[in-house]
């Protein structure tokens, strides 16, 4: 059981918008934060499109998606978050972005609030020491696509209060989610192997061994893979992925980690992945995964 009732999410991109069906879906009350108006709009219009296809699945039951959508509320104040048991931020890989958040979120919301990162590959403990609240802070980090998968890596940080970290447990399997614990180090569990291996597959791209629609059909075919690693790379975004980089290779100097030159020359080109429309793959949709 858990005694959270309103959950806030910053960031609605591509991560934040999923996080934030997986929330309104296990029915919570959902704050949606970003600055940009436009992004909100999109992030909205998506989950839309993902419950309806949900119930034409059979996996909601006709009208259930309103219901849904009828608790998720949009803001680009922060100040709507005032009134959260807990928030959520899916926002850029960047410890200043991250301590300004933070710190300003400390100065609006309650003393009982708690503030879950999603980091992949930042420290939470640094994350927490710029949060004006280092008990009350905790890592969710959610799978790519968060309204599919179901694994939660949690991530206590060395001031984190194991009354947080019960509390946030128990949040998470009320989501539907599998949480599971790991140390907090650079890139947990899932990164830790994930972003050595993208780059290997990016590098093999860029050395012309084999067109990137081959090599997803090679890793799923042969390896059981649902996505291909460069099917993901495109969900993940370029953008990210360098910072994902920069930040995995900043803590360990795995040069595996180190980011590579096409990544650079794809942001350079514009081509992000599905957030931009072209990234390995072309896409004609702005739908969310699985709509």
């Amino acid at each position: 059981m858990t005694n959270i009732k309103t959950v806030g999410v910053v960031g609605c991109g591509t991560m934040g918008t999923g996080i934030a069906i997986v929330v309104a879906r296990a029915g919570f009350k959902l704050r949606v934060y970003d600055t940009r108006a436009d992004l909100l709009e999109q992030g909205r219009k998506q989950a839309a499109a993902f419950l309806r296809k949900s119930v034409e699945r059979g996996k909601l039951a006709p009208g259930q998606d309103e219901a849904i959508l009828a608790n998720w509320h949009v803001s680009d104040s922060l100040e709507s978050l005032a009134d959260c048991d807990i928030v959520i931020e899916a926002v850029f890989e960047d410890i200043r972005v991250k301590h300004e958040l933070f710190g300003k979120l400390d100065r609006i919301c309650g003393p009982h609030t708690l503030f879950a990162s999603n980091t992949s590959t930042l420290s939470i403990t640094e994350i927490a020491g710029g949060s004006g609240r280092d008990g009350n802070v905790v890592g969710m980090h959610f799978c790519l696509p968060a309204q599919l998968m179901k694994l939660v890596e949690m991530s206590p940080g060395l001031s984190t209060t194991e009354d947080t970290l019960r509390q946030a447990w128990a949040f998470c399997e009320a989501l539907g989610q599998k949480p599971v614990l790991t140390r907090d180090t650079p890139g947990f569990i899932l990164n830790y192997f994930l972003v050595p291996w993208h780059n290997d597959v990016i590098n093999l791209v860029d050395q012309g061994v084999a067109e990137p629609a081959d090599i997803d059909t090679a890793v799923k075919t042969a390896l059981g893979y649902p996505l291909g690693p460069l099917e993901l790379l495109d969900m993940v975004g370029m953008d990210t992925q360098k910072l994902l980089c920069e930040a995995l290779h900043g803590s360990t100097h795995e040069p595996r980690a180190a980011c590579p030159p096409l990544v650079k020359r794809m942001i350079g080109a514009r081509r992000l992945g599905r957030k931009s429309g072209a990234g390995f793959h072309r896409y004609d949709s702005d739908k969310i995964f699985g709509a």
